[in-house]
């Protein structure tokens, strides 16, 4: 089981979608990064050597922002952004959404789930 940029990978998954595994690295950046390391036709971890795991490992650890900081990182400019109180930022701070959805349907995964109000009517009194 290879070990890349602090994530465990199964050896059973291709490398293309293996790679996706990592924080930050999507399909694209997988196809880039085997392109430098020489890997051709999309094996599974299985069946690549030791020394093109630690190409891939060396590509990814040097080359590209991720895991640990690539969270630090996007938390720092969401954090930067309520700070300045940008409009960005104060849609962040209230928990609705950032890039002009509508919020007067939809937009339940950003507020939460609805709550419903009962109908108004009062319970009958008991009469004893």
């Amino acid at each position: 089981m290879p070990r890349i940029a602090g994530v465990n990978i199964p050896d059973n998954k291709r490398v293309e979608i293996g790679l996706s595994y990592v924080f930050g690295v999507g399909p694209s950046n997988c196809k880039v990064i085997l392109d430098k390391a020489g890997v051709k036709d999309n094996p599974k971890f299985s069946e690549l050597t030791e020394t093109e795991v630690d190409t891939i490992r060396a590509i990814v650890e040097k080359e590209y922002t991720v895991e640990g900081d690539l969270k630090q990182q996007v938390s720092q400019n969401i954090r930067r952004l309520k700070d300045i109180n940008s409009y960005r930022g104060t849609r962040h701070r209230r928990g609705l959404p950032v890039h002009g959805q509508r919020t007067k349907t939809n937009a339940r995964t950003k507020r939460g789930k609805k709550v419903t109000v009962g109908s108004g009517k009062k319970k009958a009194a008991d009469k004893t």
